[in-house]
């Protein structure tokens, strides 16, 4: 039988708490600690750096302990529930840092609070997409239901960027540390809630083995798959752009672009910025590809990021007040980000009929396994970059208790400026040019080996 409308949204609407939960963390960790309760800027930068990486090479361990697990519920069901509510009870404690700390113990306490954070949150991601095998029947039905997860998943981290800020002004009392608190309390029930509902409508109907590939396995099949190799290094490039400029974003909005009610102006980019992200996916991607080839558009994408961060830094020497005039370097940042993501994947799955061309095996697993690790890695390297940037240009809640309604100090606000375009283009630059000069899988190439 295939699946229900109730099993499916069931999935999809743990999807949806999963990643608000996760887009919480990965956005407002940083400001949380840094701006809010003034932990030092470098100190932070290394412990997301750290966590992210010691959570990449986490992964393929959470996905052997959940391959051997054996209960009268499942493999999946267990680890899914018990990652859920241990993740919650410590998102919550992340973001509620008792007030009595401060200097090295707030450090330390946001350096174990993160990286419990990043292990519970794998103990419930790796069994949520690896148990879709286990419950569905053919191949046509796992890959609707995984496109409806991951549609469910950037449905969650929308949520969160559109709504953050205005509710930790409303629930604040004019204190954004409890504003955030009590925020992260009602997402932590919501995602708890919104799993159960998962685990109990959702049953696993055959067993299946988990295909978790060791850290080794990942860096054996890159080096023999060349291919594989640019694809992963320019989503490295790109993802280290990406992440910077977001980490980055709301101090521009607070300390440059100003105003008491900054965060409204920084809602409605957040909220547009990603409705075109998704746009560009379901929309834009199919138009372009009806009369270019996938490399053509990943080249365009390239070109309209690297002018969307042209056309922002120039507006940003502006005497810009109009928050609808950043729609347009938005538009294009975010529609080329979007096309991006889709096309990384695709050129990722091209790799591994070239790597069994090359190599006579299928290492399927292994390299979408290696995207994961990458991304994390990337994600930790720019909340580094982000954090260095901040100390460098002394931006933070106590640098002025005029900064939100004026604006930062003029070099401050060079820098950041500088940090959040100029970075980003360098990279996407670098990545444009690697890509072109490694990557060979045109359509016609692909065609050939597929015929062999």
């Amino acid at each position: 039988m295939s699946l229900s409308g109730k099993e499916k949204f069931s999935y999809g609407l743990g999807a949806v708490g999963k990643d608000m939960v996760y887009m919480l963390s990965a956005s407002y960790i940083l400001y949380y600690y840094q701006d809010i309760l003034g932990v030092n800027a470098v100190a932070m930068g290394i412990i997301l750096l750290v966590a992210r990486v010691f959570d990449a090479f986490n992964d393929p361990f959470m996905g052997i302990i959940v391959a051997k697990t054996r209960t009268r519920w499942g493999k999946f069901r267990p680890w899914l529930m018990i990652g859920t509510v241990t993740n919650a009870i410590v998102l919550y404690l992340m973001f509620s840092a008792p007030p009595a700390l401060d200097g090295n113990g707030l450090v330390a306490y946001a350096a174990v609070t993160y990286i419990l954070w990043g292990v519970t949150y794998t103990m419930m991601d790796i069994p949520f997409w690896s148990m879709i095998p286990a419950f569905t029947h053919s191949g046509k039905e796992r890959e609707g239901l995984s496109t409806l997860g991951r549609s469910c998943a950037g449905v969650g981290s929308a949520i969160i960027t559109v709504i953050t800020m205005l509710c930790v002004n409303a629930l604040s009392g004019g204190e954004e540390r409890v504003g955030f608190s009590r925020f992260t309390l009602i997402i932590a029930v919501l995602f708890v809630i919104f799993i159960a509902v998962t685990c109990i409508n959702i049953k696993e109907k055959s067993t299946v083995d988990v295909d978790a590939p060791s850290i080794g396995q990942m860096f054996k099949a890159l080096i023999q798959n060349d291919q594989a190799m640019a694809v992963v290094i320019t989503i490295v490039l790109i993802n280290c752009a990406v992440y910077t400029t977001s980490n980055l974003v709301i101090y521009f909005f607070k300390y440059d672009f100003g105003g008491d009610t900054w965060y409204n102006s920084y809602t409605l980019f957040n909220t547009f910025g990603g409705a075109v992200q998704i746009l560009a996916m379901m929309l834009l991607f199919p138009l372009f590809r009806k009369f270019m080839s996938t490399i053509r558009i990943f080249y365009v994408s390239f070109l309209m990021a690297i002018a969307g961060y042209a056309v922002l830094l120039l507006l940003c020497f502006t005497n810009m007040s109009n928050v609808f005039l950043l729609f347009i370097p938005g538009f294009l940042i975010f529609a080329a980000n979007g096309m991006l993501t889709v096309l990384t994947t695709v050129f990722l799955a091209n790799t591994v009929d070239y790597g069994q061309w090359k190599n006579h095996r299928r290492d399927e697993s292994v390299i979408f396994s290696m995207q994961t690790f990458v991304v994390k890695l990337a994600s930790g390297v720019a909340a580094l970059v982000a954090s260095l940037c901040l100390n460098l240009c002394n931006l933070s809640s106590d640098t002025s208790d005029a900064v939100s309604t004026a604006g930062a100090s003029g070099s401050s606000v060079v820098g950041l400026r500088m940090t959040m375009t100029l970075f980003p283009i360098l990279l996407l630059v670098i990545g444009v040019i690697f890509f072109h000069k490694k990557y060979k899988l045109t359509e016609e190439r692909l065609k050939e080996i597929q015929e062999v």
